[in-house]
């Protein structure tokens, strides 16, 4: 069992490793929409993410059965995503579009399968504290990211910078995330 410095540790990189680029991904519509919007498009995001932490648990409470270490395999899902971030991260930027909130929703989801790759083994590695604590922490940090990028929209080339050092980076984190999932699955213990 895990110390809950270590739960907090592996939880907080879990949600900011695969919630970087959808950061400056958000921060960027902000920008872009009228500022009466900010709100319904905010809890769009929430929503969104709020989804993909229930679809997580979910998935990995019908996973209770199979065995943790075999949990650990799914780790080849954030490294395929590594290489594929680590292609195309030369790829030019792709416009910016103003977006309501039922496409930020459905934008969240769509562009959630990073977050399901991790966060699905995480939580099932988890005890019931664990995971609720890991639940939280996402929670919290989610709050963290919609201020930022609220105090970003009045700083477009803050975004543009933190888009092209996202896409650098996120093959990294995704590396480094593959070998969190073994660790706390215990594949190789």
């Amino acid at each position: 069992m895990h110390s809950l410095s270590v739960t907090i540790t592996v939880a907080t990189l879990a949600f900011v490793g695969t919630m970087l680029d959808d950061f400056f991904a958000f921060a960027a519509q902000l920008v872009l929409t009228p500022q009466d919007m900010h709100k319904r498009v905010g809890a769009a995001q929430v929503l969104g993410v709020m989804s993909l932490v229930l679809i997580s648990a979910v998935v990995g409470s019908v996973l209770l059965s199979v065995p943790l270490r075999w949990i650990g395999v799914l780790a080849l899902a954030p490294w395929a995503l590594a290489f594929h971030a680590w292609q195309h991260r030369s790829d030019p930027t792709r416009q910016k579009y103003r977006r309501s909130s039922l496409t930020t929703f459905a934008v969240t989801l769509a562009l959630g399968g990073d977050n399901l790759a991790v966060w699905i083994p995480l939580l099932r590695a988890n005890n019931a504290f664990r995971e609720v604590l890991t639940i939280a922490l996402f929670a919290l940090w989610e709050g963290v990211f919609l201020t930022a990028a609220r105090l970003l929209v009045n700083r477009p080339r803050v975004i543009e910078w933190g888009i092209k050092f996202s896409r650098s980076l996120v093959p990294v984190v995704y590396l480094g995330l593959g070998f969190l999932i073994l660790a706390e699955c215990g594949t190789f213990a």
